[in-house]
């Protein structure tokens, strides 16, 4: 028997198959924006619910923490109900969460429908690309990953932007309202258009793998979520998150192995390239938000750029990754992938190293141009990574590894953010003790000339404008340090690279582009 009697619709031409591209994409584009899209309106929540700082930012952590808890049973729920079924329900449950988010008066009310919300986006990422992977043949697969893929990456970098229109021009709340008439529009065409498949009602549902991975996962997000704002293992809570998530994850490990029916199959991890793969997008989400997470502020406070320019500066690199998909899911049946995702890691180094001898001065049109290169690395590395990371695998575990895929990228942007803002904070204030050793009254500089002349150390004024220029001096060396951090995460990628296999249906691997089972 062969696997792909799983999918039945890969054995002949999908009806209607654009317009469930189109659903697919419009689902996939709704939960990536609503990653990042919330994130500039923050302040204006913290006005309205009369929330501090740190209580505000549960709005983004509710969220992400549903969000990674409920990604791993999706490949389990989609056979369990079936794969059309399930994504309707979550298409539905998203955008009421998303009104509900809209609506709400309170924090607490907040916290509790974004957590809702998370519940039901976490599928939509990988039910959209295991439905795509199906309805298009294997030859054409590079090209619809191309176009699936532009929502998951260009929808967080577009986030902020569209997110501080939507509050500048209306309100906050429009944020989470924008939502639905995309949510209707997805719903209403995946009902008529998507085939039915399958369920298997009698499966059980594996509650011991579930509560391990929930509890790993959760602690880790949580850890990583608050480690800067509790100075990390000073903190009780942090260390207490850190061992809670160890014990989740290696006991959720050494259930998977043993139980007899895991709700993650583990033969998705029998496939090499299912492996690398997951390794290779942990890299690129470590890369694809920490750098964004650190532009947005490196320009706004360094560079003294406004809120509005500083997201129109941040575009290019969306345009370059769109552009860099297009071209890659066009030569992915005719160029061996592994190439294209070196070349890829090759261009986000490039910028990376370029980005190294950035000053806030930095001009409008070499920033636009690393942007680009930076967003066509990108794009290069992960359309033929989806090529390469299906290709061996049987069909019928293709949700469950699109939702592991789903996991590592998120757990690695995570880990990416939280790393970058501690090396940031860390790097600032051990840059500012050095640099401040310069400047004693002994240094000439500081008691001649045009610093004389405008600041004065002696007088408290002085001294609070020497401080600040101090303190800049040394942001700008902690973030080329974080240039450099992120430069270096190109190597081991690089090599993991070089691990995959070539996919059947590349050129020079013949036959079909998925595997046959026994």
């Amino acid at each position: 028997m062969t696997a792909a009697a799983a999918a039945p619709t890969e054995s002949a031409t999908v009806p209607f198959r654009a317009l469930i591209t189109i659903c697919a994409m419009i689902a996939t584009l709704m939960q990536a924006l609503d990653s990042t899209i919330a994130n500039v309106a923050l302040p204006y929540m913290q006005g309205s619910m009369s929330a501090t700082s740190d209580q505000i930012t549960w709005v983004l952590t509710s969220y992400i923490v549903a969000a990674a808890i409920m990604t791993g049973p999706v490949g389990w729920l989609s056979m369990r109900f079936g794969r059309k079924n399930f994504f309707i329900v979550c298409l539905i449950g998203f955008t009421v969460a998303s009104m509900l988010c809209g609506v709400a008066q309170s924090l607490t009310q907040m916290v509790a429908f974004r957590l809702l919300q998370g519940v039901f986006g976490a599928a939509l990422v990988p039910l959209s690309q295991a439905t795509m992977l199906d309805i298009y043949p294997p030859a054409q697969r590079g090209s619809a990953m191309a176009i699936w893929g532009i929502g998951v990456m260009v929808g967080p970098i577009l986030g902020p932007t569209l997110g501080g229109y939507l509050t500048d021009v209306y309100n906050w709340r429009w944020v989470f309202y924008v939502n639905l008439p995309f949510g209707i529009i997805a719903t209403l065409g995946l009902m008529m258009f998507l085939p039915s498949d399958t369920k298997n009602p009698g499966l059980k549902f594996d509650w011991s793998g579930f509560a391990w991975l929930s509890l790993g996962i959760g602690a880790l997000q949580m850890m990583l979520d608050r480690g800067e704002q509790l100075d990390w293992f000073s903190s009780t809570e942090i260390i207490v998150e850190t061992v809670l998530a160890g014990l989740g994850l290696y006991l959720f490990t050494v259930h998977m192995a043993t139980a007899e029916k895991p709700f993650i199959n583990p033969r998705v991890f029998r496939d090499r390239n299912a492996v690398m793969s997951m390794l290779v997008m942990f890299a690129v989400g470590m890369v694809l938000l920490a750098s964004s997470a650190l532009l947005a502020p490196y320009l706004q406070n360094l560079g003294g750029y406004p809120v509005a320019t500083a997201g129109l500066l941040m575009a290019p690199r969306g345009f370059g990754t769109m552009a860099a998909m297009m071209i890659s899911g066009r030569l992915s049946g005719k160029v061996d992938p592994r190439a294209l995702m070196l070349l890829g890691v090759a261009l986000i180094a490039d910028s990376m190293w370029r980005m190294t001898g950035w000053t806030p001065d930095i001009d409008p049109w070499t920033l636009t141009v690393v942007s680009l290169i930076q967003g066509a690395g990108l794009g290069f590395v992960f359309i033929p990574l989806q090529v390469v990371a299906f290709g061996t695998l049987a069909p019928e575990l293709r949700t469950e590894a699109a939702a592991l895929l789903s996991l590592v990228r998120n757990v690695g942007s995570a880990i990416g953010i939280s790393v970058t803002s501690f090396l940031l904070a860390r790097n600032t204030q051990i840059m500012h003790a050095d640099l401040s050793v310069f400047t004693s009254p002994f240094n000439r500089n500081l008691t001649s000339g045009v610093w004389a002349q405008h600041i004065d150390p002696a007088t408290a004024t002085g001294a609070a404008m020497l401080n600040g220029a101090v303190t800049t001096q040394a942001q700008i060396i902690a973030y080329v340090d974080d240039f450099k951090f992120m430069l270096w995460i190109c190597v081991p990628t690089a090599i993991l690279v070089l691990f995959l296999r070539k996919p059947k249906g590349q050129p020079g691997g013949g036959g079909e582009a998925h595997a046959v089972m026994d």
